[in-house]
């Protein structure tokens, strides 16, 4: 099996479980029993206690260890600038003007 079974957080797969328990109640009470509605309901209430349990800092431990894990700050290093030369290089191209070729006028 590619799973570890043994590496599941089982507390908080029981936690998501009652969460998805509970957004169905609700959906299908505010839906009335309408199965279409309810189902969107039931997905939009999951998801606001899902993110409400998972990114709101109430330091419960029932937490997943990857969003728990204070992040480093990350640093951005810009590249340097680069050096101007002091005399600007000529063009490789012969041609230094842009007037139309000489021909004849029509």
């Amino acid at each position: 099996m590619p799973i570890d079974l043994a590496q599941v957080d089982w507390l908080y797969v029981v936690v998501l479980a009652l969460f998805a328990f509970v957004a169905s109640g609700v959906g299908n009470l505010l839906s009335f029993n309408h199965r279409g509605f309810g189902a969107v309901l039931t997905a939009a209430v999951f998801a606001a206690i899902f993110v409400f349990w998972t990114y709101y800092p109430h330091h419960i431990p029932l937490l997943p260890t990857s969003i728990t894990v204070q992040k480093s700050p990350v640093t951005t290093v810009l590249p340097a600038a680069p050096a101007t030369p002091s005399t600007p290089e000529r063009p490789r191209n012969p041609i230094t003007d842009i007037t139309p070729p000489a021909g004849p006028s029509r």
